[in-house]
């Protein structure tokens, strides 16, 4: 034994090519693996929901683009004016909860309606040749829907009338025959079914459809979902909306109508605006007719009693002082009664399309900005409130800002009233000193300048109202929307997103390579036997006599009857490979068999290893040493129990206990009756001189089949006779500390000249790689097998 041998430490390194030549081993798990997982790959490609994508684009667009807009009117009066729409709002208002509902109400996607198939069953819409139209109930606008969500099953029984039935225990409802047209109603339902104008005799009668009616809050969360709304870019106006769902005509619909319904409640907001101005100021023209009716026809009827036409100079100057500063009282009364409006307004917290004061002749810029401001804050926290709770940090903070403009706006309105009831007071002041100098004027034509004042004073103001009454008009008519259509979603743009086929094939042909492999990796990993020769190599510094491939015969000596055998080949190899540990010596060279535990073939190992060398014109003499477990008879079949035990304690004669095996030249000495000391036999005398005695006949090898080392320590008082110690090692049977304890024995020189035999190694390239080559060449296949026939070869091949 060498120094490098003596001092080898096991070291633990990844072994790339035995994982390879595992996996390769169990090349049939994989087959099956990825013939399995394909399988269900292509099951589940045939019977999955298809998913389709479309999309659509619109534009924003800015509200001061037109003509006429109620922004351009604002700016003539001081409003703000040209304030673009914000994008990230209007994309929250297209995917609100709100919209989305308006929109799937005004499709009326309630029902949903598949094809019915014996495995799968498929939803449909335009191919559906009926359509049920849900009734309202007696008590309320909404559906009788108690039984939402349950499967109701359509069958076409011919063209006037079908077969309806509801097979949950919730409203269950047995097949009944009903006639296209006819109210269904029970406790949950309410509906009518109406053919639709695709409906084919030829295709339809006898055919079964699926009905579901849906809750439209669940329904409206599931579009809401699939909905996705982007812009375009960071610098664009354009916004995309991809929808996702598993029939292309109602995505497309949906995408398309959602846009549609966002136009018009936009528009539906500018046009409030405008008729709530319209409404005040229709409100003040009320009061005023009267007024103006009545002044007209008593200046009239003053002029034709009194035969007056016009008024002198100095009364005229007078009136037009008058109606001058009467104007002024108007507007000031007018402006009090909007800031009153204001303050109503606080008191309610209602700032939905508040009327703008510029509207009204009020100019002042900064009560204009902090309505605007108010206006615009209420109508951003509108469109926070569709996607977010009460505690979102966004909607905490445009309360805050709302509650500061509510202050300030307050305190304003406050300053400007009391501004206002000054100048009031002083316009008034000023009218009473002209009452007063009209007093001096003569009775008559006082009397004239009174009635023509009043007439022109209301007369002035009607105009005025009307004034703005057409120009609210104008603005409303010239309302155009913020939303305008880039590109449609059309159904010969529809996508299939899932499944995706080749994905999830590649998919499943991962699994599938993964699945075995993770199996076999765990259980290498759990082994606790020896798998293969590397295994050896890596955990001992201890030389490889051979290895001895899987034996597929009965036991005993195969040498000798199964010559052009694989397994005999490999104990020729073992026979080669003697020479390598063996010294040329004049008397016999003594080699020991020995093993871990019981069941690792050494007894068979030593019987052939025997045999091949006397094939080979050798003299062999095998001696049974498991003094404890004998089975060297058990071999060859024999019923002799005499043997070395007998000898030794002088019941038998060496000639007695000298038995001759099938193969010419070898010899054989079973251990004889099991004695109570076996260990105190072969430390004794007398075994040392059977030992002497034996070394110095004819024979060139003498084999002593000895006790597993492992469990007793028969084999350590053995080895001091023998020339070379033979550790045998079968795979996936010899537990891997078996190794460990070998390298302990070499270390500690209690076996000297020690070598390891592979035993019962699977000819896969993973076991021993090497030994396929001997069965794998028709010049190792014994003679007397008959040729497989073609199914057995591929029996083989499955079973492995």
């Amino acid at each position: 034994m060498t120094a490098s041998q003596q001092d080898y430490t096991p070291e633990e390194t990844l072994d790339i090519k035995k994982y390879i030549y595992l996996f390769l081993s169990h090349w049939r798990w994989f087959v099956l693996s990825v013939c399995v997982c394909l399988l269900l790959a292509f099951v589940y490609v045939r019977y999955a929901t298809n998913i389709y994508s479309t999309n659509n684009s619109v534009l924003l667009l800015e509200k001061e683009d037109a003509l006429g807009s109620m922004s351009s009117i604002m700016q003539e009066f001081g409003g703000m004016g040209g304030k673009t729409s914000n994008l990230d709002n209007q994309i929250a208002i297209l995917q609100s909860y709100t919209l989305v509902r308006q929109t799937l109400e005004r499709l009326d996607y309630q029902v949903s309606y598949f094809d019915n198939g014996t495995i799968h069953d498929v939803e449909i819409f335009d191919a559906c040749p009926f359509r049920v139209k849900t009734i309202a109930s007696d008590s309320a606008d909404t559906i009788q829907n108690k039984g939402l969500n349950e499967n109701i099953y359509i069958k076409i029984v011919s063209s006037t009338q079908y077969s309806l039935e509801i097979p949950r225990d919730t409203g269950a409802v047995k097949l009944r025959t009903l006639n296209f047209g006819e109210v269904f109603e029970t406790p949950h339902y309410k509906f009518t079914l109406e053919k639709h104008n695709n409906f084919v005799d030829s295709l339809h009668i006898d055919k079964r459809f699926m009905v579901v009616l849906n809750d439209y809050n669940s329904l409206t969360n599931s579009y809401k979902k699939d909905l996705t709304v982007s812009a375009n870019s960071k610098k664009s106006s354009i916004m995309d909306l991809t929808i996702t769902g598993t029939v292309p005509e109602k995505i497309v619909d949906f995408l398309n109508t959602l846009i549609q319904v966002a136009i018009e409640n936009g528009l539906k907001d500018k046009d409030l605006t405008s008729l709530k101005t319209i409404q005040f100021i229709d409100h003040q023209l009320a009061s005023i007719t009267d007024s103006l009716s009545f002044a007209e026809t008593n200046l009239e009827s003053f002029r034709s009693n009194n035969q007056v036409i016009n008024i002198s100079e100095e009364g005229t100057v007078a009136l037009q002082k008058m109606e001058e500063q009467r104007s002024k009282q108007i507007l000031i009364k007018t402006r009090l009664k909007y800031y009153d409006y204001l303050q109503k307004s606080i008191k309610d917290k209602n700032f939905n399309d508040l009327i703008i004061p510029s509207v009204v002749g009020i100019q002042d810029q900064l009560l204009n900005n902090l309505v605007n401001q108010l206006s615009s804050l209420y109508s951003e926290r509108q469109v926070i409130e569709f996607s977010a709770r009460e505690n979102h940090p966004s909607l905490q903070i445009i309360n805050s800002q709302i509650t500061t403009a509510i202050k300030q706006l307050n305190d304003n309105v406050n300053s400007m009233i009391e501004s206002t009831r000054i100048e009031l007071r002083e316009v008034e002041s000023e009218i009473a000193r002209i009452e007063r100098d009209i007093k001096h004027l003569p009775n008559t034509e006082r009397q004239m300048i009174a009635i023509q004042r009043q007439f022109q004073l209301n007369d002035n103001l009607f105009n005025f109202l009307l004034q703005k009454r057409a120009e609210v008009g104008i603005t409303k008519a010239a309302n155009i929307p913020d939303l305008k259509f880039v590109d449609h979603a059309l159904i010969d743009n529809v996508k299939q997103t899932a499944p995706k086929k080749p994905l999830i094939l590649l998919i499943a042909l991962f699994l599938a390579l993964c699945i075995p492999a993770t199996i076999i990796l765990t259980r290498d990993f759990f082994k606790d036997s020896v798998s293969d020769i590397d295994t050896i190599h890596s955990k001992t510094g201890i030389p490889l006599l051979a290895s001895i491939i899987h034996n597929k015969y009965e036991n005993g000596i195969i040498v000798n009857r199964h010559p052009k055998s694989a397994i005999v080949e490999s104990f020729r190899t073992a026979r080669t490979n003697l020479a390598f540990f063996l010294k040329k010596k004049a008397s016999s060279n003594i080699i020991s068999f020995t093993s871990t535990i019981s069941g690792e073939g050494k007894s068979f190992c030593a019987l052939n290893l025997a045999g091949i060398i006397a094939m080979n014109n050798k003299r062999v003499l095998v001696v049974g040493l498991d003094l404890r477990k004998p089975t060297l008879h058990k071999y060859l079949e024999t019923n002799k129990t005499k043997g070395l035990t007998d000898y030794l304690i002088g019941n038998q004669s060496f000639e007695d206990i000298l038995n001759p095996t099938p193969v010419k030249g070898c010899d054989i000495i079973f251990a004889g009756t099991i004695p109570p000391n076996p260990l105190e036999m072969l430390e004794g005398e007398a075994f040392a001189g059977f030992m002497d005695k034996v070394s110095h006949m004819d024979y060139d090898y003498i084999i002593l089949d000895t006790p597993p080392i492992g469990l007793v320590a028969d084999t350590l008082s053995i080895a001091k006779y023998c020339d070379l110690n033979i550790f045998v090692v079968r795979q996936n049977f010899t537990p891997k500390n078996a190794l460990e304890f070998i390298t302990h024995v070499q270390k500690e020189r209690k076996l000297t000249n020690l070598c390891i035999l592979a035993n019962d190694i699977e000819g896969n390239g993973y076991g021993y790689r090497y030994s396929s080559n001997y069965r794998d060449h028709s010049y190792y296949v014994e003679s007397e097998e008959k040729p497989r026939s073609r199914w057995q070869q591929i029996w083989k091949v499955v079973k492995g």
